[in-house]
């Protein structure tokens, strides 16, 4: 018998891997890499060479991005599509089940822990939209679930599977210590950046203007300081890595600005490069460098670069300018 998990990297899927295991069950697991996930850290990757399972790693598609955009059941508290989310990765599942001749696929939800996707009715909901009913075992909540076919059919113990529930983690954590994890799991950090209102605000603004998001645009909206004026973008770093990102980020369409001389922010400016936005993203990174300390309304000179088009072969064009920084105001009308 072999069945497919869903692994996140998490203390939840962690566990139901465990349970599986301990059912001698042979287990694959798949890790999606989601472009709003906040954690950093290769936890799954960690979590599969523990277990000693092989790992299937599937990236997000541009069909995700179109989910993002337009979610069939809505969004929670931000732009957050956690039903739609779900119900993309459980069919990503399903697909990777067949190839790897899985029997079966197991998830680390828990009953009534998120919400919007873990309530009874959105569980059934996402596996049968995903073509997937009785299909889809949770080993942690199962008692509390109706039988899937895997247990029907003997596959899996249900008596040896939990009735956890709630949004409490200390059945779970009581459960690592019983299995012996101790603290080999991460502390619940990050998540998805979706359900927080200031990066949900700049990807509701980047699908206003944009016809088509690629990764790079959902890699700048996790950086700087982010200005709209009209069909210009302005995006302002706020520390020595966030310049680099921004500079290895760009595209040849942008303009680079700084304060030479100082500490300064590296500032881009995307979309339409008018007299006005150019301007705009000088007197920004003029109000972000450390020329104005201590001298508030002073001038300062701003280099600016771009990629001169009109010449055979593109070369980098510099040019400066003097301008007064905007004031918190100005400022507060251009924030995204």
């Amino acid at each position: 018998m072999k069945a497919l998990a869903l692994l996140s990297g998490g203390l939840d899927s962690i566990l139901a891997i465990k349970i599986i295991l301990d059912q001698g069950i042979e287990v694959v697991a798949v890790n999606f890499i989601l472009p709003f996930v906040a954690e950093k850290e290769d936890y799954a990757g960690e979590a599969a060479k523990r277990f000693g399972i092989p790992l299937v790693r599937i990236e997000a598609s541009e069909e995700y991005f179109d989910m993002v955009k337009n979610p069939e059941h809505g969004y929670g508290s931000g732009m957050n599509p956690c039903i739609d989310c779900r119900i993309y990765m459980l069919r990503e599942a399903k697909r990777i089940a067949k190839e790897e001749g899985a029997d079966f696929i197991f998830t680390g939800d828990v009953l009534g822990e998120r919400p919007m996707s873990q309530h009874r009715k959105a569980l059934e909901l996402e596996e049968k939209e995903a073509g997937l009913e009785k299909m889809v075992l949770r080993p942690l909540s199962a008692k509390l679930l109706p039988e899937t076919i895997p247990e029907r059919q003997g596959w899996v113990d249900r008596s040896k599977l939990f009735a956890i529930k709630g949004k409490s983690r200390k059945p779970q954590i009581a459960l690592a210590k019983k299995f012996g994890l101790h603290n080999d799991y991460p502390s619940p950090s990050g998540g998805c950046l979706l359900t927080y209102r200031e990066f949900a605000a700049k990807l509701r603004d980047l699908f206003e203007h944009n016809e088509r998001v690629a990764k790079r645009d959902v890699s700048l909206l996790k950086i700087g300081r982010h200005f709209r004026f009209d069909a210009s973008k302005i995006i302002v770093g706020r520390n020595e890595a966030e310049n680099k990102l921004l500079l290895d980020l760009k595209s040849p369409e942008d303009y680079v600005f700084e304060v030479p001389g100082y500490g300064s922010p590296i500032t881009i400016l995307e979309g339409l490069k008018s007299k006005e936005a150019i301007e705009l993203a000088a007197k920004l990174t003029a109000r972000y460098s450390d020329a104005t300390m201590g001298a508030e309304g002073k001038e300062v000179l701003v280099e600016v670069k771009y990629e001169d088009k009109e010449q055979k072969e593109a070369r980098v064009k510099v040019t400066s300018m003097v301008v007064s920084p905007l004031d918190e105001t100005q400022i507060a009308r251009l924030r995204i």
